[in-house]
């Protein structure tokens, strides 16, 4: 398997073969999108997609169902929506020494997209969670990219959550995808944003702000998917 730093400057990423899980048949082009909450006590919005269609969404809790989610649905790529890696200069996320911002932060900040720092307040707790699920979703061979589901919206001038769950399912659905409920929550409808980045990633049609080793978050090229 390629590392992420290289899936940007190779063919697609749906036209390998993943041998890490030998003896088990693998679906092509199944991203599993986490909405994380900081908190198992607050809920994580999931779903997966495949192709074009979500196939199953679920709010979830715990560590472990995240992980049971994850493991069902046996994706080809995890698109989180929490911050996987810390600033530069810091060992923790208490490591007050290191930098406020990361290079894709930096971007953020550039572009005029709105975000919440990840050293302060429960970005804290969230930060701390994202990279502890990385760490195990490694361990069980899946590949894990950054999203920002805000973001993405934003680039394909869909409404956020917090204009209205209505408008945001219908603007998704305007970019092609099938399966969507009226019964699903905010948090699922951003796990569902967060897929479709993870979709255009694997076709090389995602733009990569920062880098993989210091923080990357990953965005649509366009604002059409």
């Amino acid at each position: 398997m390629l590392a992420l730093s290289e899936l940007s400057h190779r063919e697609p990423m749906e036209t390998r073969i993943d041998t890490r899980h030998k003896g088990r048949k693998r679906r092509l082009s199944t991203v599993v999108g986490i909405d994380l909450a900081g908190s198992p006590r607050r809920n994580t919005g999931s779903c997966t997609l495949e192709g074009k269609r979500v196939t199953s969404w679920e709010t979830v809790h715990s560590d472990e169902e995240i992980l049971t989610y994850v493991n069902r649905a046996r994706p080809n790529l995890i698109a989180i929506d929490a911050p996987l890696n810390l600033p530069p200069g810091r060992k923790t996320i208490e490591d007050r020494n290191g930098e406020h911002f990361r290079p894709c932060d930096r971007e953020l900040l550039k572009r005029g997209i709105p975000f919440f720092p990840i050293t302060l307040g429960p970005m804290r707790s969230l930060t701390t969670r994202g990279i502890t699920l990385k760490k195990k979703f490694s361990r069980l061979g899946y590949e894990t990219i950054e999203v920002y589901p805000g973001a993405a919206q934003d680039v394909w001038k869909v409404a956020r959550k917090q204009e209205g769950l209505t408008k945001l399912r219908r603007g998704l659905e305007k970019l092609g995808l099938d399966g969507l409920d009226k019964k699903m929550n905010g948090d699922e409808l951003d796990a569902v944003t967060g897929a479709l980045v993870g979709q255009l990633f694997l076709k090389g049609r995602a733009e990569v702000l920062g880098n993989f080793k210091q923080g990357a978050i990953v965005i649509p090229k366009s604002h059409r998917a």
